[in-house]
């Protein structure tokens, strides 16, 4: 019987850490590193072997001369020339620093292509919250196999060195949003003879350690309001986004501007099809990646040096109109800016006996923002299906590395939903103090009618 008890006691051990709920906590030297070799985020400061990656030395804090929130972003590079462009004539020579979904992409469609440019580490948060990552970095712990925080408070970057894959995910999971914004994206879903119609939506997340009161065990809440075209419109999502998912479920409700009800939809989550995407976009790839991780098992892969999606600022010119970005197959790769950066790779396998439509996921996770910059998605077949991407810029009027906006194509359909773009809408609104009564259902009831 002891025997027996202890062999139990092993094997039990062993798979809490493979599950990443056991992995111990940062020690005191590993937090001293934060700012002295590594950057207040945990990113690794010193400069790549060739130069190609430079040092990070405090990121973009200021805007430009010229900037204003209603002409949008100025660009800080817009005098610089690509390095190189990959095609697929020449993308062996890049395979290595490539990855799967975009080699895909070049061989599929001749026009495609990266545009290569210098790099630039430009992410960079606000004191106050590289003081919170420090305070919290030794104390914060994955709960119930990984599937939410333990000690959480506020820090934006719980585990600024991660032991495994789940922790780089909840690094991006928590990330640095202001608190709070509303803003206007508008979502495209184009066919593959370049027609989209732009579906656009107002779209509130308050991150609850922002807020004065919020309810035990609580992420962030989220609303978001259709508002063209009119055979959509008036459509509301609302969701109150738990911190240990092995406690509570996520909380959805549904907004039908039909029938005037509010519905709980606990379908919006894991797989099912984001709304308005046709079927291009599950909820769970929303921001690349949201919601609960148990699905999955995660495995960090390690550190690489890869071309990804930076400094997007080209694509941010509100003089641009979404025809124009726009292109059947694919984005016009003329706006699209491409960069080496080092990134940490995810890999998320579905485990046995689950279900979801995605049987394997690569993420690719910037080392500086902790956003996923990539992700390669591949069917229960084994085969790549679809490759995402953020266009992420430096928000430097308020000192978030927060995407733009984000693309899935689908290789199989010859068909892409872009989604995040605000080209043609207003302008946001970022660091918004919200109440709870802000996210409550009966507020979602109130605002329909």
């Amino acid at each position: 019987m002891n025997k027996n008890l202890l062999l139990a006691a092993i094997l039990g051990g062993l798979l809490s850490l493979a599950s990443g709920s056991a992995l111990a906590k940062l020690d005191t030297a590993e937090v001293a590193r934060l700012g002295q070799d590594l950057t207040p985020t945990g990113a690794q400061k010193a400069a790549n072997a060739d130069g190609s990656i430079p040092a990070w030395t405090g990121g973009i804090t200021q805007p430009p001369t010229g900037y204003s929130a209603e002409k949008g972003y100025v660009d800080p590079f817009a005098s610089e020339q690509p390095l190189y462009t990959i095609t697929a004539a020449n993308m062996a020579q890049y395979a290595d620093r490539l990855t799967a979904g975009h080699k895909a992409m070049l061989q599929k469609y001749p026009d495609y292509k990266l545009q290569v440019y210098p790099s630039h580490r430009t992410a960079a948060l606000p004191q106050g919250e590289y003081d919170l990552i420090r305070q919290e970095a030794g104390t914060v712990e994955l709960a119930g196999g990984g599937n939410g925080l333990l000690n959480y408070q506020k820090t934006s970057v719980p585990f600024p060195i991660p032991k495994s894959g789940l922790e780089a995910m909840w690094n991006h999971l928590v990330r640095y949003r202001t608190g709070g914004f509303t803003d206007y994206p508008a979502e495209m879903v184009v066919q593959s003879n370049g027609s989209f119609t732009p579906v656009r939506r107002i779209r509130t997340l308050a991150m609850a350690s922002a807020m004065g009161n919020p309810e035990p065990n609580r992420l962030y809440y989220f609303l978001q309001n259709i508002t063209s075209p009119e055979s959509v419109a008036g459509g509301q999502t609302l969701i109150h986004e738990p911190l240990d998912q092995t406690r509570e479920q996520r909380l959805a409700w549904l907004y039908n501007p039909g029938q005037r009800r509010v519905l709980r939809a606990p379908e919006v989550a894991y797989d099912s099809p984001a709304v308005t995407s046709d079927g291009l976009r599950t909820n769970d790839s929303v921001d690349m990646y949201n919601g609960a991780p148990d699905r999955y098992d995660w495995k960090l892969v390690g550190k690489k040096e890869m071309l990804v999606p930076y400094n997007t600022y080209k694509l941010a010119d509100r003089s641009l109109k979404y025809k124009q970005i726009l292109q059947a197959n694919h984005l016009n790769q003329d706006l699209v800016r491409y960069e080496p950066h080092r990134v940490w790779v995810v890999e998320a396998t579905l485990k046995p006996g689950q279900r979801h439509i995605y049987a394997k996921r690569v993420f690719y996770i910037d080392e500086d923002s902790w956003g996923i910059v990539s992700s390669d998605i591949y069917d229960g077949r084994g085969e790549l299906w679809r490759l995402q991407e953020a266009h992420g810029l430096q928000r430097y009027d308020i000192l978030s590395a927060m995407q733009l906006s984000e693309v899935s194509y689908d290789l199989q359909a010859r068909r892409y939903v872009a989604y995040g773009l605000s080209n043609e809408e207003k302008p946001g609104q970022f660091g918004v103090a919200f109440k709870l009564s802000d996210f409550s259902p009966a507020s979602l009831r109130r605002s329909g009618h």
